[in-house]
C-alpha cells in the first residue's frame, strides 16, 4: 500500500474508535493507567499507586506507566512503552534504537538522545555530558516507568526542555510475582527469552531477571542480539529504612540498516542503505551498572533516598569510520521529602543535590566492512556535572497550593586530542569549557474533593552542549552556547464515572536552541550542530480513557506540535522539521469474563512533517493499524498475538533533518515495519 492510501482502511477502524488512551482493560488483573491523578485507582498495587500519588503532587504533565500496560505486547524498546504517554514523540528507527523527542527536545538528532535524561532506578543511561544510548534499556525488567515533562523532572535535580523517564526495576517486595518466565517470538525470525525470580527471607529481599533476545530484523542488514541482566538485593531495617545493591548489565550486538531517500523507501522498504551494507554498519555495546541506594525515614516528616553509582561501556560502532569509545561514569545523588507544616500551612519540599563525572577514551579507525583499519584519530573526553535543586508546595488554602523551585547547574567539558601520525587533519589540543546557570520554577496546583487537578508553571530549562555536538577543531570547540527556554504549561486530570481525563497545552521561548542538520547522509556522516536565533515550540498534550461498558474500554491520546523559528536571520519563520504536527493513537479494547480480549488500535501520524529547515520537502502523514489479541488460560498463564500494521502499509516511522532539501542528501528516511505477526507466553507463580 501507498504512504497516503493507507488512511482509508484505517478510517473503518477509527470510526469504531472515539475517545482515550491508558488503561486498557476491565479486569483487575490488568492495571497500566498511564494518567495520573491524585484519587487512586483501587486497581493498581500498592508500589504503582505510591508512584502515582507521589507524581499527583507535582504541578505539571507527568506519567506512571505500570509494566502491566505492555504485558500482553511484544515490546522490545522503549518506544512501544512509551506509545500511550500523551506528548511523547516516541518511534523506533532500527533494532533498539528509536527517536525519542518531547516538547521537541533534541529535534534535529540524527542519532542517540539528548534534552532528555533516561534513568534506572535514578541512575542515568546518558553519559556525563548528557549524551546518551536506547539499546542498553530493557523493557522487561521496569516495575513501571516514570515520565517528568519538561520543568517538571526537577526531582532529578535537571534542567531540560525534554524532561526525564525513568525506569524502576522491581525489588523482591515489589515484584508481581516470585517466579516468571516470557517467551516472545514471531515475525523477522525474531525470538526473545525472559525468567526472573524474586522473594524475600526476613528483612532480606531479592530479584534477578535475564532477558535474550535474537532477531533478523525486516530490513536488510539489521540483525541483533542481545542480553540484559538485572539484580536487585535488599536489606531492611524497620518500616521505611532499607539499603539495596542493583546491578545490571547489557550485551548488544547490532545490524545498521541505515536510512533511505523517499523514493528508496517507496520502492522498497526493506532495503538497507548502499553505504551500510558496503562498509556493514553496526552498533555493539557492552555495559555494567552498579548502585548503592537506601532509602531511609530519619523522623515522621522526613524521608532521604540516595546512592552512589557507576556506569561503564565498550562502544564498537562501524560507519563512515569505526567508531571505538569507551566511557567510565560515577556519581553520587541525595535527596530528602519532607512534609509538615509551615507557619501553620500545610506544605511538602524535596531538595537535594546530584554530582557526576565521566570520561571517554576515543578511537576513529578506518571501516574495512565492518572491522579496524589504521588509526583516524584519537582523544580523551572528561565532563563533570552538578546540581543543586529544591522545590516546595505550601497550600495557602485547603485545596490550592502555591509551588516553587529551582536547580543551580554546573557543567564542565575537558577535551585533549592527539595528532594520529600520517594523518593529516589531526592535531594536538587541549580544550576546556565551563557553564553555570540558575532555573527558577513556580506553579500553582488545585485539587478538587474526586481528586481531579489543575496546574500551571513557568520554568527556566538550560541544556549545555554535549562532545558530540561540539566537535572540536585545530582552533578548539565549536562556538556554541547552552539552549535556553522558559516554558509555560497548564492543564488538568482527573477521573470522573467512566472517564479519566489528562490534558496539557505548553509554549517554550527558546534562546539558542541546539539544532542539528545531516551534512551528508549518503556517506553515514553524523549531524552537525548550530545555534539557532529565538524559537518557539508549543502544543498540546491529551489524552482521553473511557470505560464505555464494564468490558468495554476506549483510550486515546493526541499530541499537537507548533516548532518554529521565529524571525531567525536565515529561516525567518519556517516551521522546525522532524515531529509531526499531529499525531493520534487509540485503541479499543474489550474484556471477556471468560479471561480473553481484543483490542484493535490506531496510529495516525495526521498531517505531513517538514524534513528541512527551509520548509522544501515533507515527510507524508501515515495510518496504521493493529490488532492485539489475549487470553488469560488460568492463574498464572497467559498467551497473546500482536499483530502490526494489518494493512501492510508503506510509511515513514520519522527521519533526520537537513537544511535545505533541494540542494542537500535526502536519505534520511527510515521506513516503518511491514505486516508482521508475534505472539507470547507468560507463566508466573
Amino acid at each position: 500500500m501507498s504512504l497516503k492510501t493507507s488512511a482509508a482502511p484505517c478510517a473503518l477502524l477509527l470510526a469504531a474508535l472515539a475517545a482515550p488512551a491508558w488503561a486498557q482493560t476491565a479486569a483487575p488483573t490488568q492495571i497500566d493507567s498511564v494518567i495520573v491523578t491524585a484519587r487512586r485507582n483501587a486497581y493498581d498495587p500498592p508500589v504503582v499507586a505510591e508512584a502515582r500519588a507521589r507524581l499527583s503532587r507535582t504541578p505539571g504533565a507527568v506519567a506512571v506507566i505500570s509494566a502491566e500496560s505492555y504485558a500482553d505486547r511484544y515490546a522490545p524498546n522503549l518506544a512501544d512503552v512509551l506509545r500511550d504517554a500523551p506528548g511523547v514523540y516516541a518511534q523506533k528507527k532500527w533494532g533498539g534504537d528509536i527517536r525519542l523527542s518531547i516538547r521537541g527536545s533534541g529535534i534535529g538528532n540524527a542519532s542517540h538522545n539528548r534534552g532528555v535524561l533516561l534513568a534506572q532506578d535514578g541512575v542515568p543511561f546518558n553519559e556525563a555530558d548528557g549524551y546518551g544510548d536506547f539499546q542498553l534499556i530493557d523493557p522487561l525488567i521496569a516495575r513501571y516507568t516514570e515520565v517528568y515533562k519538561g520543568g517538571n523532572a526537577l526531582r532529578f535535580g535537571g534542567s531540560l526542555l525534554g524532561g526525564a523517564v525513568n525506569l524502576v526495576t522491581p525489588s523482591g517486595r515489589t515484584a508481581g510475582a516470585n517466579l516468571g518466565l516470557r517467551l516472545d517470538g514471531g515475525a523477522y525470525g525474531t525470538a526473545r527469552l525472559h525468567g526472573e525470580i524474586a522473594g524475600q527471607r526476613g528483612n532480606w529481599d531479592g530479584f534477578a531477571a535475564l532477558t535474550g533476545q535474537t532477531a533478523d530484523g525486516w530490513r536488510d542488514q539489521s540483525e541483533g542480539k542481545s542480553l540484559h541482566l538485572s539484580a536487585n538485593l535488599g536489606r531492611a531495617f524497620g518500616q521505611d529504612r532499607e539499603v539495596r545493591l542493583l546491578v545490571s548489565g547489557g550485551d548488544i550486538h547490532q545490524q545498521i540498516p541505515g536510512s533511505l531517500t523517499l523514493d528508496q523507501l517507496k520502492a522498497d522498504p526493506t532495503q538497507a542503505a548502499a553505504s551500510s551494507t558496503a562498509l556493514n554498519y553496526q552498533r555493539n555495546m557492552t555495559s555494567l551498572r552498579a548502585t548503592l541506594q537506601t532509602r531511609w525515614r530519619l523522623d515522621e516528616a522526613t524521608v532521604f533516598e540516595g546512592a552512589v553509582y557507576g556506569t561503564w561501556k565498550d562502544l564498537d560502532h562501524p560507519i563512515f569510520q569505526v567508531i571505538d569509545q569507551q566511557s567510565r561514569n560515577q556519581g553520587l545523588f541525595g535527596r530528602f521529602d519532607w512534609r509538615g507544616r509551615l507557619a501553620g500551612l500545610r506544605a511538602d519540599a524535596f531538595y537535594g543535590a546530584w554530582y557526576r563525572q565521566g570520561d571517554l577514551d576515543a578511537k576513529q579507525w578506518v571501516n574495512l566492512a565492518g572491522s579496524h583499519g589504521g588509526l583516524r584519530a584519537r582523544s580523551f573526553q572528561n565532563a563533570r556535572g552538578l546540581d543543586v535543586f529544591a522545590e516546595g508546595r505550601l497550600f495557602v488554602a485547603e485545596r490550592i497550593a502555591l509551588v516553587g523551585g529551582g536547580t543551580w547547574g554546573r557543567a564542565e567539558r575537558d577535551y585533549r586530542g592527539y595528532a594520529v601520525p600520517g594523518v593529516s587533519g589531526t592535531f594536538d589540543l587541549t580544550t576546556e569549557r565551563t557553564y553555570d546557570w540558575f532555573a527558577p520554577r513556580v506553579g500553582l496546583l488545585w485539587e478538587a474533593d474526586d481528586g481531579a487537578q489543575v496546574f500551571a508553571n513557568v520554568t527556566r530549562s538550560v541544556e549545555p552542549p554535549n562532545f558530540s555536538s561540539m566537535s572540536p577543531t585545530a582552533e578548539g570547540f565549536q562556538p556554541l552556547v547552552p539552549q535556553e527556554a522558559v516554558t509555560a504549561e497548564v492543564g488538568a486530570r482527573g477521573r470522573r464515572g467512566a472517564f479519566t481525563w489528562d490534558l496539557t497545552a505548553y509554549r517554550a521561548e527558546l534562546k539558542h536552541e541546539l539544532l542539528n542538520f545531516i551534512p551528508n547522509a549518503a556517506l553515514g556522516v553524523p549531524a552537525a550542530t548550530f545555534n539557532a536565533g529565538p524559537t518557539t515550540h508549543q502544543g498540546i498534550e491529551a489524552g482521553l480513557d473511557w470505560r464505555i461498558a464494564p468490558q468495554w474500554r476506549l483510550r486515546q491520546t493526541y499530541g499537537w506540535s507548533d516548532f518554529r523559528f521565529d524571525g531567525d536571520r536565515v529561516y525567518g519563520d519556517a516551521r522546525l522539521p522532524v515531529v509531526p504536527p499531529h499525531l493520534y493513537r487509540a485503541e479499543l479494547r474489550y474484556d471477556h469474563p471468560s479471561g480473553w480480549f481484543a483490542a484493535p488500535s490506531v496510529e495516525w501520524s495526521v498531517a505531513d512533517a517538514w524534513v528541512d529547515y527551509r520548509n522544501t520537502l515533507k515527510s507524508p502523514s501515515y495510518a496504521v493499524a493493529n490488532l492485539n489479541l489475549g487470553w488469560t488460560v488460568r492463574p498464572g498463564v497467559a498467551v497473546f498475538a500482536d499483530a502490526r500494521n494489518l494493512f501492510d502499509t508503506t510509511y515513514v516511522s520519522n527521519f533526520g533533518a537537513v537544511t535545505d532539501a533541494r540542494a542537500a542528501s535526502t536519505a534520511v528516511f527510515f521506513p516503518g515495519e511491514g505486516r508482521s505477526l508475534f505472539a507470547g507466553l507468560r507463566l508466573t507463580y
